[in-house]
């Protein structure tokens, strides 16, 4: 069973990376090249769209004056600024990737051990093994700005639509109680003692930016969707690379994988990572958790603004790093290879499928022909794409 998992997990090396090598040597066309270079324009344009709603100025939704949920105190200064939310969730991340790709990313090469070591060998060895690296960097990157980019274009197109007065809505209005009549819109305050009356932000005496555009852009929160999809990402990245997951068995007690096994050789098979690795990859999340907390005790977001912006970060983070990473405990660390050149822009009718080559892959799989007497092997279909049937 070892022998059958160290050949599984070198077809899986092979399979992943062999797309990442021939785009690096020359063998795909400029096509391929281009779908790339478009995807990362698309990437930096959702962020520029992302980055132009926030320069538009929200709906400003009636509120009352007697709202307690709108009535904290306002502080000049956020605990996390929007600087180092960037730095945090972006810049750190994107270092960490090419860190890891440069020192954690070996290539497949490193487990042949039956190859010739001469020095034509070395040489092609170590050029394969940088373009295995510079394939995961890009794979890492665009990763990254799937998640950080969706997260950015989302909350602030429904900062604009929803349009939420924020907890300290009132201490930034200044209202003029002296009108209210005039801007009442809605609500029985002036025929029912103690009913409510919704005004319209016309009522406060303060009328500068930070009341009639950042005043109302309370729901999402913007620091907790950001700080929770780059810091998502990268925890799940690093568990990828690093191999921290819970110890897999598979799903049934009867798969015919456990039917061929020792019982008590079985817990043998799985172990627990070192705590220190644990740690490593909880601090991003335990980050993004202060981020978010910073914004409900600086009176900035309301409860469910931030429950929804984490929710939408991690969702975010979680869609980007699935597009283009196999998953954590079943992919040995691998990025998903290139696309295909024949689909580098359009996949036409048919059945995609992860059991067979016929996806945005390439068919051409001669690499991970899985020899007959293993053929009858309960096989991790996502742990590689398997070879195309003769």
């Amino acid at each position: 069973m070892a022998r059958n998992t160290n050949r599984l997990e070198q077809a899986s090396a092979t399979a992943t990376g062999a797309n990442a090598e021939a785009v690096t040597h020359g063998r795909y066309s400029k096509r391929l090249i281009a779908s790339y270079i478009i995807d990362w324009v698309l990437i930096i344009g959702i962020a520029l769209i992302g980055f132009g709603f926030s320069r538009v100025s929200p709906s400003q939704r009636p509120f009352s004056l007697i709202d307690p949920s709108i009535s904290f105190p306002h502080r000049d200064h956020d605990t996390v600024s929007v600087a180092v939310v960037a730095v945090v969730a972006l810049i750190v991340p994107a270092v960490l990737i090419v860190l890891g790709a440069l020192v954690l990313i070996r290539g497949p090469t490193a487990m042949a051990a039956s190859q010739e070591d001469t020095t034509s060998t070395r040489t092609a060895a170590r050029a394969r093994r940088w373009r295995y690296k510079l394939w995961e960097w890009n794979a890492g990157w665009l990763g990254l700005g799937i998640a950080l980019a969706g997260a950015l274009m989302a909350t602030e197109g429904l900062k604009d639509l929803f349009g939420k007065p924020r907890p300290d809505m009132l201490a930034r209005c200044d209202p003029d109680l002296s009108k209210v009549n005039s801007f009442a819109v809605s609500g029985l305050g002036s025929r029912l003692d103690g009913a409510p009356t919704m005004v319209t932000w016309e009522i406060c005496r303060n009328q500068a930016r930070e009341l009639t555009h950042d005043g109302f852009s309370s729901f999402p929160s913007g620091h907790s969707s950001f700080a929770f999809a780059g810091l998502t990402y990268i925890s799940l990245w690093l568990c990828s690379k690093l191999s921290i997951g819970f110890p897999y068995l598979a799903p049934s007690p009867l798969s015919q994988d456990l039917q061929r096994q020792d019982r008590g050789a079985i817990r043998k098979q799985g172990a627990a990572p070192p705590v220190y690795l644990l740690i490593v990859v909880f601090v991003p999340i335990a980050v993004a958790f202060f981020i978010a907390a910073s914004r409900w005790f600086d009176y900035r977001h309301h409860g469910f603004d931030i429950i929804f912006g984490s929710v939408m970060g991690i969702v975010f983070a979680w869609t980007g790093f699935r597009l283009y990473h196999l998953p954590v405990m079943r992919g040995a660390g691998w990025s998903w290879g290139a696309r295909d050149r024949s689909h580098a822009f359009f996949r036409s009718v048919g059945f995609p499928s992860h059991v067979c080559a016929d996806n945005w892959a390439t068919a051409n799989y001669t690499h991970t022909r899985v020899k007959n007497r293993d053929r009858g092997q309960d096989i991790d279909l996502e742990s590689g794409r398997k070879a195309a049937r003769d």
